[in-house]
């Protein structure tokens, strides 16, 4: 058993079973990756991919129970990488961050620009997408952290670290009659036209239960998974944006005004999620506590260690803070 027969039949799983297209991510021949899944198999003693013709159709149960451990094996191999990168330069390496459009534009450039004034030599690589895909990266060891506010909770392997709290405006051109109102009701916004995130962004769920629960249905008349497409639409007159706070610049948008919603919904928390058994090195440490000042080493690895889904009662006595 080689680990590169380990790493293809994790690969062809990640890739739909389309060998071809694994071949092309690896750099390597097609006919080279189905030779050595069959070697593996053959010394197995039991099919891992199932068949038509020269076509895998399906993983076959005991062939899920493998690729399952050789993703371990495949983690565990990057850890000891990481051992040894941090024995010999604990100022040199990798960082990759999986988040979305909001949290790249708003929330981590100050704190991009420090880490990196601090530690040079570590290449940092961003990743965007929707929250579900970026958790699922951390999750196939694609991303060392996750940042975002939804469907972390999906992923039963991640550990999740509670970083700040924050809430929603409207974002009205000037001249819009909500300008010019002193008390905001869902009741005076749900006669509008809404402009906001697409279902499973930024907090879009505590939106949606602030309606339900007073009985209104909001009239959402475009989402986008960008504050900058909302402010846009905003600007051509489509409806009344509703974004996350930190998403307003107050000298880019002073066209637009931008209105407390916080007294409408329940605020939402943006965390930080790690794969369970990750190691860490000495500049993901300093990144977290960059991010979030609370975050400090201790609190990371009482949070690392325990059990699955036990980690927030860590959490139960932070103050986390605003934004």
């Amino acid at each position: 058993m080689k680990l590169q027969q380990l790493r293809y039949i994790w690969e062809v799983s990640r890739h739909n079973l389309n060998v071809s297209a694994t071949a092309q991510s690896l750099f390597t021949s097609q006919p080279g990756i189905s030779k050595q899944i069959r070697l593996l198999e053959d010394e197995l003693g039991v099919e891992i991919f199932a068949r038509s013709g020269k076509h895998l159709t399906r993983v076959t149960p005991g062939g899920e129970a493998i690729i399952e451990l050789a993703g371990q094996v495949l983690r565990l191999t990057e850890n000891i990488k990481h051992v040894a990168q941090e024995h010999s330069d604990e100022r040199r390496g990798n960082l990759s961050i999986a988040t979305t459009h909001t949290q790249a534009r708003y929330a981590l450039p100050p704190v991009i620009r420090e880490f990196t004034r601090q530690y040079p030599d570590v290449a940092l690589h961003m990743q965007q997408g929707t929250p579900k895909q970026i958790a699922q990266m951390v999750s196939e060891g694609q991303a060392d952290f996750a940042i975002c506010t939804e469907s972390l909770e999906l992923f039963n392997d991640l550990v999740l670290l509670p970083c700040y709290r924050w809430n929603r405006c409207l974002l009205v051109p000037r001249d819009h009659p909500l300008a010019e109102q002193e008390s905001l009701t869902l009741e005076a916004l749900a006669e509008y036209p809404l402009v906001t995130y697409v279902f499973g962004f930024t907090g879009r769920s505590q939106l949606d239960d602030a309606f339900r629960a007073e009985g209104l249905t909001p009239n959402v008349v475009l989402t986008a998974a960008d504050a900058d497409v909302i402010k846009t639409y905003v600007r051509l007159g489509m409806g009344v944006g509703i974004v996350a706070h930190m998403a307003v610049d107050p000298v880019l948008d002073d066209d637009l005004v931008a209105l407390d919603a916080s007294h409408l919904f329940e605020s939402s928390t943006t965390k930080i999620a790690i794969r369970r058994g990750t190691f860490m090195r000495s500049f993901m440490y300093d990144f977290l506590q960059g991010f979030a000042g609370h975050l400090e080493r201790e609190l990371v690895d009482a949070a690392l260690a325990a059990g699955p889904r036990h980690e927030q009662a860590l959490f139960d006595e932070v103050e986390l803070p605003v934004r």
